[in-house]
């Protein structure tokens, strides 16, 4: 897009921005309701592959259409399209939305391999749209501000960091439990925010080495296997001599409902996000020196559609490429390694 197109749209949008929502299950009513909350934008047209699932969406957003699938919602009078659909169709849906011109918010994973989360990446470079996906737990303000610690050097330099996601019940659809759908198990599902929190902390430094252990049902798993893992670890080694241990789970059996934690320990102290009480909403950060421990954050902290709402915003402003999408590419390519086949 050249920069007088750009200026124009810019300037004609003094309208509030226009939404469609394609899949409206759990997570997709759910950012929808704090995108509405906020006032950033109008939800104009709704489609699931459930037509019950849609009414319900719709019940949220009066005046909403209810349309029958992706290409009914682009040909709607809008500006982007959030995408709330299982995994294996959202690389390929977001490329559509993007080749129609519209900003594109999409669950994670964007992909469910590097390759289609680059794909993706070029698709909205190409087209000159905003492109954003739901890593959510960035927006939590325990983890933000760690990062604040970490980028300002406040604990030194980070030579490790530490991230943990168990889920002691694990997905309720069964499209998680096929590969071919879902891309993986528990570390495509969670791994995948703890990477990225770790890489993001960090800005975002080159991932030299990793190790894994993929297991199911306290088996070790082939990774040429058609089944998923439930328990998944990985070691990276940063180029910057950084050690990051990521562990996750589905239906741990770790005594509460879930553990959720990122710490990061550097020459000068440590800090730490973790989640209260078995929570999976509720987290606290703390700073560490020596052997004392300084609250930073307490909960509650009202952050889960945060980052749907900061991409309206920037949508908002300006509808173009975002340079930072790149960095989407880094997590997924972890992922393909931890899932390559051993040789």
């Amino acid at each position: 897009m050249n920069e007088m197109v750009k200026q124009e749209e810019l300037a004609g949008q003094a309208r509030p921005v226009r939404l469609g929502f394609l899949g409206v299950g759990w997570i997709g009513r759910h950012r929808m309701q704090a995108i509405l909350n906020s006032g950033a934008a109008q939800v104009v047209a709704i489609a699931d592959s459930s037509e019950n699932v849609a009414r319900e969406a719709a019940d949220l957003a009066p005046g909403a259409k209810i349309v029958e699938n992706l290409d009914a919602l682009l040909a709607e009078d809008i500006d982007g399209v959030v995408v709330a659909t299982p995994s294996a169709q959202h690389a390929e849906q977001s490329i559509r939305a993007l080749d129609a011109g519209m900003a594109v918010f999409c669950q994670k994973p964007l992909g469910r391999t590097g390759h289609e989360v680059r794909a993706v990446i070029d698709a909205a470079k190409a087209a000159d749209r905003l492109l954003g996906v739901d890593l959510s737990y960035r927006h939590t303000q325990a983890m933000r501000r760690i990062r604040e610690l970490v980028r300002e050097g406040e604990l030194g330099d980070v030579f490790a960091a530490d991230l943990t996601f168990h889920n002691a019940y694990g997905p309720d659809k069964p499209w998680f439990y096929d590969k071919a759908l879902s891309g993986g198990g528990c570390m495509m599902d969670l791994g995948i925010h703890l990477i990225d929190l770790a890489l993001w902390a960090l800005d975002f430094p080159e991932v030299e080495g990793v190790s894994s252990h993929i297991i199911s049902s306290g088996q070790a798993l082939d990774p040429a296997s058609a089944d998923v893992e439930d328990y998944g670890l990985a070691t990276l080694g940063l180029k910057t001599g950084t050690i990051v241990r990521v562990a996750c789970s589905w239906r741990l059996q770790a005594g509460c409902d879930a553990i959720i934690a990122a710490s990061f320990f550097g020459t000068k102290g440590g800090a730490s996000m973790r989640n209260v009480g078995g929570s999976f909403y509720d987290f606290a950060a703390d700073r560490f020196a020596g052997t004392s421990s300084e609250r930073l954050v307490d909960p509650p902290d009202d952050w889960g559609g945060r980052s749907a709402i900061a991409w309206v915003r920037r949508l908002a402003e300006d509808p173009g490429f975002d340079h930072d999408c790149r960095n989407f590419a880094d997590a997924a390519q972890v992922l393909d390694r931890i899932y390559a086949p051993r040789k």
